[in-house]
């Protein structure tokens, strides 16, 4: 069996593309030539990676399980040049970062400002997962070098280290009826309209979850994007929300806002970073890990 980078690295791309050509385009090749190539790693691999029609291609069962291992390789080549960019400094480096709504909004963006600014060769790429089986499912597959989870998931064949907690709670206008009680149910607030993040977001899918599971529907005045959106709509009296505790309690101190216990099971929730294998990254990954679990986080 033989093949080597440039042949993972175009199969990468087509795989990644709506088509063969574009895939091509972006490995800077002929569509010809592109597919000759990976008409040559089938034959390699006796199997069929690719479906192609007219409409672009689709990967098989084969071409899927290719396109993991193509990640995994492709990425530790990166790793190993980073390593051994000015004799394993960690002077330059780029780091993808699958994380969840709170994390994205709330305490990365400060984590990485110091973190970046002593390295002015280290690149980051953060996206926003809804779901936290995206998060998994992108670190076991090579899509991305770390993953921020909040809550219990299955994480089985990943190293999972656990750096904070936070809890959900309800937050209120100051004058609102609920703000009166010391705790409620999920269900004592639909009877409310409610500020919720954006469509997308992991919480507020995580919500909509749980109140289906009541067999009711949220009463949603306004999405926005960010928790100090959400705390403003709420102390201007537009509706109530359920957000994270330190979340609520930072906004709290500078808004006229009430903060009420969610008597529910699930509202308690452990942070954790997901990666396959942490020896196996490079210095200022692991140098950024370590960041991310000796800064302490706002206690509720």
């Amino acid at each position: 069996m033989h093949f080597d980078l440039a042949d993972l690295r175009l199969f990468a791309h087509i795989a990644e593309s709506p088509s063969l050509t574009q895939g091509a385009r972006k490995a800077f090749i002929s569509p010809a030539a592109a597919s000759t190539r990976i008409k040559h790693l089938e034959e390699e691999l006796g199997s069929r990676l690719l479906y192609r029609d007219s409409r672009g291609v689709e990967l098989t069962p084969a071409g899927n399980l290719l396109l993991q291992h193509a990640r995994r390789i492709l990425r530790q080549v990166e790793y190993m040049k980073s390593e051994f960019t000015d004799y394993g400094s960690e002077a330059a480096g780029h780091v993808r970062i699958f994380a969840n709504t709170t994390a994205v909004t709330e305490f990365l963006p400060e984590i990485l400002a110091g973190y970046l600014v002593e390295r002015p060769g280290v690149t980051v790429d953060l996206q926003e997962r809804r779901l936290a089986r995206d998060i998994v499912r992108g670190v076991l597959d090579g899509s991305t070098d770390l993953g921020i989870i909040a809550g219990p998931v299955q994480t089985q064949g990943l190293q999972v280290m656990r750096f904070s907690t936070d809890r959900l709670v309800l937050a209120t206008p100051r004058d609102h009826p609920l703000s009166r009680r010391g705790s409620v149910k999920l269900a004592d607030t639909l009877e409310y309209p409610h500020i919720g993040l954006h469509e997308g977001a992991t919480l507020q899918y995580f919500l909509r979850e749980k109140v289906e599971l009541l067999g009711n529907s949220f009463s949603l005045r306004i999405q926005v994007y960010g928790f100090e959106a959400m705390c403003r709509m709420i102390e201007a009296g537009v509706g109530i929300g359920i957000l994270p505790e330190s979340a609520a309690l930072r906004h709290q101190r500078t808004m006229q806002l009430a903060v009420v216990e969610l008597n529910e099971p699930w509202v308690l929730r452990e942070r954790s970073i997901l990666v396959r294998d942490l020896e196996a990254l490079p210095s200022f990954i692991r140098t950024l890990v370590n960041v991310i679990l000796e800064k302490p986080l706002a206690a509720p």
